[in-house]
């Protein structure tokens, strides 16, 4: 088994989980998920940060960049990875994209819980909900394919790099004006 290929296909076919994380600070902005309620320890449940429109914009737009990731590498021959079949190439990145703002939003759930306010740092709540649950739910729908590209090498390697992209990330939404806070 040729282990740094695999490596580099487990990050390459993350980029959905990855990119709709991005992409819902792009698309959010409407329709507050919590409705500004708090729960019942007092706090709001999540913030003014998460909203429908970030989440199903963000889903949306991890999708299409996994179908283009399969496209990509069906023309070319390259070998990016496999997804399977054109509906696998659709359903598998919805799995991560949905899976990816789930834990965002679980991690900003506990985040409350915990007394950081939206927009306060974090650390690896900010950083690691939302891949772990991206695993978790293709884990749960989409075994197989888990199995292959994530089964603990591709797991570690994907976290390692998952605190230092997401930093760089922020500090560009930061400096573009798309992010209150640079973390």
């Amino acid at each position: 088994m040729n282990y740094p290929l695999l490596m580099a296909q487990a990050i390459i076919l993350f980029v959905p989980a990855l990119i709709a994380n991005s992409g819902a600070v792009l698309t959010g902005g409407y329709f507050v998920l919590d409705r500004g309620k708090n729960f019942i320890d007092g706090r709001r449940i999540l913030g003014d940060g998460k909203t429908l429109s970030g989440y199903l914009g963000g889903s949306f737009i991890g999708i299409v960049s996994g179908v283009i990731i399969y496209w990509i590498s069906y023309a070319t021959h390259f070998i990016l990875g496999n997804y399977g079949s054109i509906a696998l190439s659709i359903e598998i990145p919805a799995v991560m994209a949905f899976g990816s703002l789930t834990g965002d939003i679980l991690g900003s759930f506990v985040k409350r819980r915990i007394g950081i306010k939206s927009g306060g740092k974090g650390g690896l709540l900010d950083q690691w909900p939302f891949a772990l649950v991206a695993f978790l739910f293709l884990f749960l729908m989409e075994r197989p394919f888990f199995l292959h590209y994530y089964f603990f090498a591709g797991i570690i390697v994907i976290l390692a790099i998952v605190p230092p992209l997401h930093r760089a990330v922020n500090i560009i939404g930061y400096k573009l004006h798309k992010k209150d806070v640079p973390w």
